[in-house]
């Protein structure tokens, strides 16, 4: 089969035979890019921008641009990129998926679109999976893109928004995607343009792109707050509204099902909860509150719209009578129940904001991605992103040795073969790396070698912090690694041994701070006299090992190279792979083979039916291994059923997240506007004829125009109490609806207009207030409703019972929600503009206040530095409190 690919030439071979022709045309500027100064060079930026401007495009730029980076990373940092790593640079350039194998250099890979995009001067974003290596990026490839004139941003958790929102002004900005989710994020929930530091979602270039868009994405990104101070207010407010009496103290409209407090109500409020305006905006909390416990009062009945059972407050299905155990009313209307019936009131812990990392990538008008593992995934980028992958050739060819899987019957006989084929390769100085898929296998194998003495490191959870150097020294001679799930990754295996890490070994022992050895293997410039010294002592222990390492590469080389063993198939073909590309880095030998047993988990679960009789033909014994290559095919296809489902599973989650997403890009488009500062007095006019619209169609029906009760309704919003709409009493036959409508509209605008006169003569700006309003009824609104759609999520799964598709019926019932909750907006935003007190000038306040930034459950929001007046000197302790020197901690981006 392999032959006939190679004879007909597969889809990857054509698109790489595509690409090497773009790599011709770098190559041939070579010469001329060659011959430039310095100063030339970096010129050549300038020149490329007014070329842009000029109308050419960046595909045009590219060869010229790529060459240039090219010539720059060799009088930086001493690197040239290679055919292949241009081929990969096109292929990111492109917005598509380079998948390239480990030790082929995707750092300097990104360097190449990431500068060519970056000429457009809207910000490149390059996403890593970790704070340390986006600073050990930004700083060591950093010089070529500072070498070209372009500015480089970092973003790391410890940041103010002033340095965040300086880093995302740079050209090139790198950072984690935890790190870009959150401030999206926040960003949406600021009250002021200034406080936003994102730009425009422009081109990013994910790392590790299959770990951070299918892995990570399984959980999404959350910001958590407290809804209320606390759950007393509720029952205060109980109280107070229990002694009230029906058309005295209040109207209920059974229609609208709404309930209002009359002018008598409203003064007894004044008085119990001694405000001098229940109206005034300040109070908007408390007119909430009283609203929702009337509503709790006087429309919600007890075994009928909900029940009580065992404490609990459970809402009865008005469709199906089914309790909804799980399911919440929103806006602290199940609260204002709960203190109705004297249970105990939850206390509100609200889901201020959250995206998928799904959503917020799509986000970016063009996307990429690199990772050495891609291809058994690429149904799932091209379906969720549209990204294809683009497989690169080796710079040296692969000549690494896949061995077929060794099958055992029992873990006990695969353990033991394990053991003795670690015991063999170990005689011969070959060093072994053993993958598991446990903490638990991996203390199993560990006790095992210890009782046949053979040295070996453990890595899992209980050493995570030294993983770096573990993994980095696999490569020596006679080394036998232990490591669950391969962590480590972006952590190279050099063959002989890591010498960086080495140093950095010599260099503790030397007592030196772990900070300042930091320092000395950085790539920043400095002037720091202690940072200087550091270096020299570096690059001296740099090049005693260096001399060391090479000498036993070739030992290694000569024993066959690293041997990497899997002890059991993992769920995904890509995790397998990925401890694969271990061994067989930029040309090196190596050799790979897995032992499985058919008590494991993917085994038993499926791959069983066809694999167990195929076993009990052949009647094996427990410590006889059966290697057939036709029982891989079948685990690999067990493999792919797994995928199939988990990427299943991925995809239901976001259907149900794309309709939140939707209505997420409505409300933060609208609050941008107003944080843009735009007039929106055209839009507060459009949702007041909505507004009026709406109501004249509840009450002025083909039968019957109740039109006392529609004027006591806009009473409540706009008209001054006791206003008189003017229409004849046979307005039914005399004009028609839209008419009606017309009119009612036409005297709204007077009274706005008389408004903004009063407001305007009290020295308050009216287009600020309606900013001021209509950010806080948003924001108030929109936490609600992302609580009840998360409340309706956990809920909707029960539709399936009655044969209902729950993804159809969410995105149904979520689109009625974001339809009540636009028209709770608009009723609420005219409302309190019309009844704003203007005695003092009301400010702008968030109204969602962040208590925790976490990715799924178990992250929570890292902890801020320390303010202080005091000015910290650079050797002085930080204000944080770690104990580091200012200048090695959050001084260092100073």
């Amino acid at each position: 089969m392999d032959w006939f690919r190679k004879l007909l030439g597969g889809s990857n071979d054509k698109e790489i035979k595509k690409l090497n022709r773009i790599v011709e045309q770098v190559d041939a500027f070579e010469p001329q890019i060659k011959a430039k100064t310095d100063s030339e060079l970096r010129d050549m930026t300038r020149s490329f921008k007014a070329r842009l401007g000029a109308g050419e495009g960046l595909d045009d730029l590219l060869p010229e641009a790529f060459a240039v980076v090219r010539e720059a990373a060799v009088r930086t940092v001493g690197m040239r990129h290679f055919g292949v790593q241009l081929i990969g640079g096109i292929v990111l350039h492109q917005g598509r998926i380079a998948e390239m194998r480990t030790g082929e250099g995707k750092t300097l890979v990104a360097t190449l679109p990431a500068y060519l995009n970056a000429l457009e001067g809207k910000g490149v974003h390059i996403v890593t999976v970790n704070d340390y290596l986006a600073r050990y990026h930004s700083e060591w490839m950093g010089k070529i893109f500072r070498f070209l004139g372009m500015s480089v941003g970092l973003i790391t958790h410890d940041m103010e928004p002033a340095q965040r929102q300086q880093a995302y002004a740079a050209d090139i900005t790198y950072g984690t995607n935890n790190e870009f989710g959150f401030d999206y994020l926040r960003d949406n929930m600021v009250i002021r343009k200034e406080n936003m530091v994102q730009r425009e979602l422009h081109f990013a270039i994910v790392d590790e792109v299959d770990s951070i868009l299918i892995d990570e994405a399984r959980t999404p990104l959350i910001i958590s707050g407290q809804g209320d101070k606390s759950t007393e207010m509720y029952t205060l407010v109980d109280r107070f509204v229990a002694r009230l009496k029906n058309e005295q103290d209040y109207t209920v409209d059974e229609k609208l099902r709404t309930v209002n407090l009359t002018d008598e109500g409203v003064s007894k409020a004044e008085q119990q909860f001694n405000v001098e305006n229940l109206s005034d905006i300040a109070n908007t909390e408390l007119n909430h509150h009283i609203n929702q416990a009337l509503k709790a009062h006087a429309i919600m009945k007890r075994d009928k719209d909900y029940v009580v059972q065992n404490g609990e407050v459970i809402i009865v299905d008005e469709f199906t009578g089914r309790l909804m155990t799980g399911r919440r009313y929103s806006e602290g209307l199940h609260q204002a129940i709960e203190a109705k019936e004297h249970v105990t009131v939850a206390r509100e812990s609200k889901t201020l904001a959250t995206i998928t990392f799904q959503n917020y990538f799509r986000m970016y008008q063009k996307l990429s991605g690199m990772t050495g593992t891609a291809k058994t995934e690429e149904e799932e980028f091209q379906g969720i992103y549209g990204l294809d992958v683009v497989t690169i050739p080796t710079n040296k060819p692969m000549i690494r040795e896949d061995l077929n899987d060794v099958i055992y019957t029992t873990k006990k006989g695969k353990y033991n073969a394990v053991i003795a084929a670690i015991q063999e390769k170990h005689a011969t100085g070959q060093p072994v790396l053993v993958g598991t898929v446990s903490v638990e296998v991996s203390e199993l194998l560990s006790e095992m070698l210890k009782r046949k003495g053979v040295p070996h490191t453990v890595l899992n959870a209980k050493y995570h912090a030294k993983e770096a150097e573990i993994v980095a020294q696999a490569g020596q001679v006679g080394a036998v690694t232990i490591a669950t799930n391969m962590a480590g990754r972006g952590t190279d295996i050099l063959l002989g041994g890591n010498p960086e890490f080495l140093t950095r070994q010599e260099m503790r022992q030397m007592e030196l701070d772990d900070h300042l050895i930091e320092e000395a293997m950085g790539h920043n410039d400095t002037d720091d006299e202690e940072v200087l010294r550091a270096r020299k002592i570096y690059n001296d222990l740099m090049a005693k090992h260096k001399k060391v390492t090479d000498e036993e590469h070739k030992k290694v080389v000569a024993c066959g190279g690293l041997h990497i063993i899997g002890t059991e198939r993992h769920e995904s073909r890509r995790i397998d792979n990925q401890l694969r590309g271990r061994a067989g880095r930029q040309g090196d030998p190596g050799s790979s083979r897995f032992y499985i047993a058919l008590e494991d988990d993917i085994m038993r679960l499926f791959g069983s039916e066809k694999i167990m009789p195929m076993v009990d033909k052949l009647g094996v014994e427990e410590d006889q291994p059966i290697e057939y290559g036709l029982l891989s095919k079948q685990i690999e296809s067990a493999q792919k059923r797994v995928e199939a489902n988990n990427f299943d599973t991925r995809k239901h989650v976001l259907q149900y997240d794309d309709v939140m997403n939707q209505q997420r890009e409505v409300i933060y488009g609208q609050r941008r506007k107003v944080l843009m500062g735009e007039n929106i007095k055209d839009s507060m006019l459009e949702m007041l004829d909505q507004l009026i619209s709406d109501v004249v169609d509840v009450y002025c029906t083909d039968a019957e125009w109740e039109l006392e009760p529609m004027r006591a309704h806009f009473e409540r919003v706009f008209l001054p109490r006791g206003a008189n709409l003017e229409l004849p009493e046979d307005a039914q036959d005399r004009m028609a609806k839209e008419e009606l409508v017309e009119k009612i509209q036409k005297l709204s605008r007077h009274y706005y207009e008389l408004k903004e006169a009063d407001i305007t003569e009290h020295g308050v700006d009216m287009r600020e207030l309606e900013r001021v309003v209509l950010l806080r009824v948003v924001d108030q609104k929109w936490m609600d409703h992302i609580d009840a759609m998360d409340q309706l999520r956990q809920g909707i799964g029960l539709r399936a019972i009655g044969q209902r598709d729950p993804v159809v019926e969410y995105k149904f019932e979520g689109y009625d929600m974001f339809e009540q909750m636009i028209a709770s907006i608009r009723e609420d935003a005219i409302s309190m503009l019309f009844r704003v007190n203007v005695e003092r000038v009301p400010q702008r306040e968030q109204v969602a206040k962040p208590t925790v930034a976490s990715h799924g459950d178990d992250e929570p929001a890292a902890k801020q530095p320390a303010k202080t007046d005091k000015k910290v000197g650079r050797n002085d302790p930080c204000p944080c409190g770690s104990g580091k020197k200012y200048k090695h901690c959050h001084g260092r981006n100073l």
